[in-house]
């Protein structure tokens, strides 16, 4: 079965009254390339688009960066877009795997974890997440001595 997901987006958001279509990213001119490090010694930072203060309004939300030991038992995905027939977000792990990355951190094959973990809202707007939640995680991550971040959205 194909599922032709860009049309079926693009019809799902003219249903609900917009009247452009959706122009996804596309960074042609970012390549992927190999890390300089080896993991045993690149420092990793996990950003996730679970939401960490759900009593922040959605249109208020943005970028935030947050200590590692404060990470919630449980962050809220109830108002994000995913599959919540077939699969669910109880195990906080499955998408935000601290506990697996730790163990990694303990058996050497990562070197370590950052102090911080980050939000990232989904937003729909590619000039918000370009000039202003893109460069405050970017800026965090290179006080913070990055080597590596790992996105993980829902």
């Amino acid at each position: 079965m194909n599922i032709e997901y860009i049309q079926r987006t693009r019809d799902y958001y003219r249903a609900q009254g917009f009247e452009r279509d959706y122009r996804w990213a596309n960074n042609n001119a970012i390549p992927f390339s190999r890390p300089q490090k080896p993991l045993g010694d690149a420092r990793l930072a996990i950003i996730t688009t679970a939401v960490v203060e759900p009593q922040i309004p959605k249109p208020t939300r943005s970028a935030k960066s947050y200590p590692l030991d404060e990470i919630p038992e449980h962050f809220d995905t109830s108002e994000l877009s995913w599959d919540k027939t077939t699969t669910h977000t109880n195990d906080r792990e499955s998408y935000f795997p601290i506990q697996a990355l730790t163990s990694r951190v303990e058996d050497g094959s990562l070197g370590s974890l950052a102090p911080r973990f980050h939000f990232v809202p989904t937003e729909y707007s590619q000039r918000h997440t370009l000039t202003q939640d893109a460069p405050l995680i970017a800026t965090h991550c290179l006080e913070d001595a990055v080597d590596l971040a790992i996105l993980i959205p829902i």
